[in-house]
C-alpha cells in the first residue's frame, strides 16, 4: 500500500479469548460500514489488525514477530495496527520498537479505529488507549449477518485483582453494559441467523442492571428476558467467578431451558493457602459447595474449569490439592496453563517462583486427570439422544458438525444444513468429540 492510499481491503487476526474474538468481529464491522472489505488473506490486505492478548508471558515479543511476518517478498508492509491488550499495555514500546506500526488502539477505543487508520493512511501515527468503554459501545455499528453462534459481551474490566493477572490494568474496572441495549444487540444477532448467544464478561456473572422495568436484575434475569427471543434457542455464559455465583443464577441453572447445561466456573487451585496468595476470594471447600448446589438443580450439567499450575511458593502437597479437587468435581473439560510473571503484576516479584521443569511436569500430571474425565463425560454421553446446533461441515463428505448442549463437539452424516437444530443418537465417544446419527 502506497502511502496517502486509504485502504481498500482488511484482515483482522484476533488472539485470546472468545472476548478478543468479540472485539475481532465488531472491528470488523467497523470497517465494513466504513466502506472496506475483508479478505480472508492478510497477505492480500490493504490493513491488517492484530487484534492482541496479554495473558501469556513474552506476549509483547510474540507481537513482534507477527510484525514481522508482514513483510512481503517486495520488500512492502500493509497498514499495520495493533489492537487489543497488548497495545494497551505495552502501546508506547510498540510504536518505539516497530516504525512500521502506524496505529495502536486498546480494548476500550477501537471504535476509533476507521478515523485512526484514515489519518494513519497520509502518513500520521495513531495511538489511542483511554478507557471510556460506554462510549465505545455506543459508537458501533448495529448488528447485522450472524453466524448460528453468536458472542455477545455484557460487561467487560475486572475489581477481582488477582495478582497473576492483567486485566484489571488492560481492560480496566468492571462495567455492565445496559439492559436494552443488550436486548437490541441480542434481537439483532437473531434476526441475523444466531440460534445460540454466549454472553461474555470478564467477569460475565457481575453483570447487573435494571429491566424494562426498571427492577433491578443480575445475570439470570438477563439471561430469562433473553429467552423470551421466540428464535433464540441456547443461551451461554462466559467466564464466571465463584464470588459472582449467586442463588438467582444457580437456580436459572435448573428453571431456564434456553440456559444450556454447562457452566464454566474458573478455580486455579485446590489449596487455599495458594487461593489466598492469588487473592481469590474463595476457598477450595466454597468452590465445591457451589457445583453441589448447581448440580442439585440440574444433574445433568456439564462443568468446566481454569486451573494454574506452579504459582510462586506451590508446594507439591499443595499442587496435590488441585488433583484432589479436579477427582471430586469430574469436569467435562478444563483448561490448565502454567504460571506466567506478567509485568506489573504482584505476584510476578513474589518468592519462591518455580523452576519449569517442576511446572512441567505438574502441567502434564493436572492434564492427564483433566483428560480422563473428559473422556469419561464422553463416553458417559453416549446412547443419550440430546439436540444438536449444526455449525459447519465436517471433514468427510456428506458429514456436518455441530454442538450437543453439553458443548461437545458432535459429528454426523446426514441431510442438514448450517444453523438447523437436528435430534441426535450420541452412538460413539472420544476424547475430544462424539459420533452421532440423526433421529428419523
Amino acid at each position: 500500500m502506497t502511502a496517502n492510499t486509504p485502504p481498500r481491503t482488511f484482515h483482522v487476526k484476533s488472539f485470546g479469548c472468545q472476548m478478543n474474538v468479540y472485539d475481532g468481529e465488531r472491528m470488523a464491522e467497523l470497517l465494513v460500514a466504513d466502506g472496506m472489505t475483508a479478505v480472508d488473506e492478510r497477505e492480500t490486505a490493504d490493513l491488517v489488525v492484530l487484534n492482541t492478548c496479554h495473558i501469556r508471558e513474552k506476549a509483547t515479543e510474540k507481537v513482534y514477530s507477527d510484525i514481522g511476518r508482514l513483510r512481503r517478498e517486495d520488500g512492502s508492509t500493509p497498514l499495520i495496527a495493533v489492537a487489543g491488550c497488548v497495545a494497551q499495555a505495552e502501546g508506547a514500546e510498540i510504536m518505539a520498537r516497530a516504525p512500521q506500526v502506524r496505529v495502536v488502539v486498546g480494548p476500550q477505543a477501537y471504535h476509533r479505529l476507521p478515523e485512526m487508520v484514515a489519518s494513519a493512511a497520509t502518513g500520521a501515527r495513531e495511538t489511542e488507549t483511554d478507557m471510556p468503554a460506554e462510549a465505545k459501545f455506543a459508537a458501533l455499528p448495529k448488528r447485522r449477518k450472524s453466524t448460528p453462534t453468536a458472542f455477545l459481551t455484557i460487561q467487560e474490566g475486572c475489581d477481582k485483582f488477582c495478582t497473576y493477572c492483567v486485566v484489571p490494568y488492560t481492560r480496566g474496572a468492571e462495567i455492565a453494559r445496559p439492559f436494552a441495549d443488550l436486548v437490541d444487540e441480542a434481537k439483532a444477532l437473531v434476526d441475523g441467523g444466531a440460534r445460540e448467544i454466549t454472553l461474555l464478561g470478564q467477569n460475565v456473572n457481575a453483570w447487573a442492571g435494571e429491566n424494562a422495568v426498571g427492577q433491578a436484575i443480575g445475570l439470570a434475569g438477563l439471561a430469562h428476558e433473553l429467552a423470551r427471543i421466540s428464535d433464540l434457542a441456547r443461551i451461554r455464559y462466559t467466564t464466571s467467578h465463584p464470588a459472582d455465583m449467586d442463588d438467582a443464577l444457580i437456580e436459572a441453572h435448573g428453571s431456564n431451558a434456553k440456559l444450556m447445561p454447562f457452566l464454566h466456573l474458573p478455580v486455579q487451585s485446590g489449596n487455599d493457602r495458594v487461593l489466598r496468595a492469588m487473592n481469590r476470594s474463595h476457598s477450595a471447600e466454597g468452590y465445591l459447595k457451589i457445583i453441589e448446589r448447581v448440580r442439585a438443580g440440574r444433574p445433568d450439567i456439564a462443568l468446566s474449569g481454569d486451573f494454574i499450575v506452579g504459582f510462586p511458593g506451590e508446594t507439591e502437597a499443595e499442587f496435590a490439592d488441585s488433583l484432589a479437587l479436579i477427582d471430586a468435581v469430574g469436569y467435562a473439560q478444563a483448561f490448565s496453563f502454567k504460571y506466567s510473571p506478567r509485568p506489573g503484576t504482584p505476584a510476578a516479584t513474589m518468592d519462591g517462583q518455580i523452576a519449569a521443569e517442576v511446572m512441567d511436569d505438574r502441567l502434564q500430571r493436572l492434564m492427564a486427570h483433566i483428560n480422563r474425565d473428559q473422556l469419561a463425560f464422553n463416553r458417559a454421553s453416549v446412547g443419550k439422544r440430546c439436540t444438536v446446533l449444526v455449525e459447519r461441515r465436517g471433514r468427510q463428505p456428506g458429514q456436518w458438525l455441530g454442538k450437543s448442549p453439553w458443548l461437545q463437539s458432535v459429528h454426523f452424516t446426514d441431510e442438514a444444513n448450517i444453523g438447523d437444530l437436528v435430534e441426535i443418537d450420541l452412538i460413539d465417544a472420544g476424547p475430544n468429540s462424539l459420533a452421532g446419527r440423526r433421529v428419523g
